[in-house]
């Protein structure tokens, strides 16, 4: 499966994140509570590369609650102190995509470490560097 595919459900079909959230498909999770999932990239564009996901499903920023979007920038300021810390990272960039470039049509946040570098490892052993 790549990495933007829509799982097919007979009739249903529902988002790759959705079935993330739901424990469907596997992932590296470093962090859960009843609002998001903190997960790596499966095909990360840096080392480091990190999603945070509401666990409800909405399509785009516009379509979050407000104290969402706060809790998701909340566990954001967490983990990118904590990302930068673990890596030794100097910047890190985030990332929401909106339109068209967002490919699965769920909300998330990229987490990306010196953005402008490219992945050099496997997202299990960065996870274990992160966990």
């Amino acid at each position: 499966m790549g990495r933007h595919d829509i799982i097919f459900l007979g009739d249903n079909m529902e988002c790759l994140f959705c079935k993330i959230v739901k424990g469907e498909i596997p992932s590296y999770k470093l962090y859960e509570d009843d609002k998001i999932i903190v997960i790596m990239d499966a095909y990360p564009n840096v080392d480091g590369h990190t999603l945070i996901i509401p666990k409800e499903h909405y399509d785009t920023l516009m379509d979050l609650p407000d104290d969402l979007v706060c809790h998701i920038n909340k566990i954001a300021k967490k983990y990118i102190s904590h990302i930068m810390e673990k890596l030794n990272a100097k910047e890190l960039s985030i990332c929401v995509n909106y339109g068209n470039s967002q490919k699965i049509k769920h909300y998330h946040m990229h987490l990306l470490p010196n953005h402008g570098l490219r992945a050099t490892k496997d997202p299990k052993d960065i996870y274990e560097v992160l966990k």
